[in-house]
C-alpha cells in the first residue's frame, strides 16, 4: 500500500520545525509531502534545507484547507492519503494499525486515529477527539468532547468503532475515494469540509472508522483561535453548506427553518454575553448561505442518507438534560 503523509502548510515554519521532525522519524512506511499555500515567510525554504527527503508542493495561492488539499492531491500518486495538520505531534508506529485496517476492511474509505490534547496529553483534543457525530440538525460532536466540555482519556473509548465524521487535524482516506468525490468542497475554504465529504462518502455506501491503536497529539486553534469571529462565522455557514447537499429532500426544509432558528437564539446570546462580532458573524454567515443556496441545491448527489446519531439534539442534550459527556447521551 502506497501512503502519502501530506502536510498543508500557510506561515507555518515554527510549528514544521516543531512537529515535522518526528513525522519524518516515525514515518518510515510513507513518502512525506509538505503542501504549500503559498506562504510568504521562510517554510519552504527551511524544509530545502532541513528535510531535503520531503517532498514540497507549492500552490499558487492560499486556497485554505479544502482547496489547498484538493490541489495538493491532484499532483500525489498513492493508494491512501494522510492528511496531517501542521500542528500535530505523532506518535511511534501511528501509521501501522491505518494501514492494517484499510487492509482488513475493504468498504472503510476513511479513518480517524486516537486524538489527544498536545497541551494536556491525558486528555482528548477538541477537533475530533475519539470520532465523529452530528445530531439531526448538524451540530457536530465527538466522544470525548460535547462542546467545550473535554474528557480525560481513560481509555472509555479504545474500542475501534464506525463513526459519521473523522477530524480533518489528522485525516486518512483513500485516494480513489477521494478522487471519486471530486475532493473536498473549495467553497467551505476552511471548517467542517471533512464532515461534508465524510457525508457524502457515507451516502455512496462507504463507512469510516476510528482506530484508537494510531495516537497523535494535537495543538489546535494553530490557524484560527476558538475565540475568533471568522471561526464562527465559517462554521455557522459550512454547517448549512452541509445541510443543504447531504439532507434528504423529506427533511431538508424543515432541518434548515429549525437550524437557522437555533443560529438565532445563539446569536441572541452572544449578545448577552457582551460578544457583538460573534453575534454578526453568525447573521453574516446566514447571509452567505442565502447568497450560495442555489448552488449548493445543485451540488445535491442522487442518494442523500440522515445519519445523525442517537439523540436528536445535542444541544437539548447537552444544555437542558445536562448530558456533558459522550457516554451519558446514550
Amino acid at each position: 500500500m502506497k501512503l502519502a503523509v501530506v502536510i498543508l502548510n500557510w506561515n507555518g515554519q515554527s510549528l514544521l520545525k516543531q512537529f515535522l521532525p518526528k513525522i519524518v522519524q516515525y514515518s518510515p512506511e510513507a513518502t512525506i509531502y509538505v503542501a504549500d499555500n503559498a506562504s510568504t515567510d521562510d517554510s519552504v525554504a527551511y524544509i530545502q534545507t532541513n528535510f531535503p527527503e520531503v517532498k514540497i508542493i507549492i500552490n499558487n495561492a492560499n486556497y485554505g484547507f479544502a482547496g489547498g488539499y484538493n490541489e495538493a492531491l491532484q499532483q500525489i500518486n498513492a493508494d491512501v492519503y494522510a492528511l496531517v495538520n501542521s500542528d500535530i505531534e505523532v506518535t511511534p508506529n501511528w501509521l501501522q494499525p491505518i494501514i492494517d485496517t484499510f487492509k482488513n476492511e475493504p468498504k472503510t474509505a476513511i479513518i480517524q486515529p486516537k486524538i489527544l490534547d498536545f497541551k494536556n496529553k491525558e486528555y482528548f483534543e477538541y477537533a475530533g477527539a475519539a470520532g465523529g457525530f452530528i445530531d439531526k440538525y448538524g451540530y457536530p460532536f465527538c466522544r470525548g468532547r460535547l462542546f467545550d466540555t473535554i474528557e480525560k482519556d481513560n481509555g472509555q473509548y479504545d474500542d475501534s468503532i464506525e463513526i459519521f465524521w473523522a477530524s480533518g487535524a489528522c485525516f486518512f482516506i483513500k485516494a480513489p475515494v477521494y478522487h471519486d468525490l471530486k475532493g473536498f468542497d473549495a467553497d467551505f475554504f476552511a471548517h467542517q469540509e471533512e464532515i461534508d465529504l465524510c457525508w457524502r462518502a457515507i451516502n455512496l455506501g462507504h463507512t469510516i472508522k476510528y482506530v484508537p491503536t494510531s495516537v497523535v497529539y494535537h495543538v489546535g486553534g494553530a490557524t484560527l483561535q476558538q475565540g475568533n469571529p471568522k471561526k464562527t462565522e465559517l462554521n455557522f455557514r459550512n454547517s448549512l453548506y452541509m445541510l443543504t447537499k447531504n439532507l434528504p429532500n423529506s427533511v431538508l426544509y424543515r432541518t434548515l427553518f429549525i437550524r437557522m432558528v437555533l443560529d438565532g437564539i445563539a446569536g441572541v446570546q452572544f449578545l448577552t454575553k457582551g460578544k457583538p462580532a460573534h453575534f454578526f458573524a453568525i447573521l453574516k454567515a446566514h447571509v452567505t448561505f442565502y447568497q450560495y443556496f442555489s448552488k449548493n441545491i445543485k451540488k445535491r448527489g442522487s442518494f442523500q442518507k440522515a445519519s445523525y446519531y442517537k439523540i436528536k439534539s445535542i444541544v437539548y442534550a447537552y444544555f437542558i438534560k445536562g448530558g456533558t459527556v459522550f457516554e451519558k447521551l446514550v
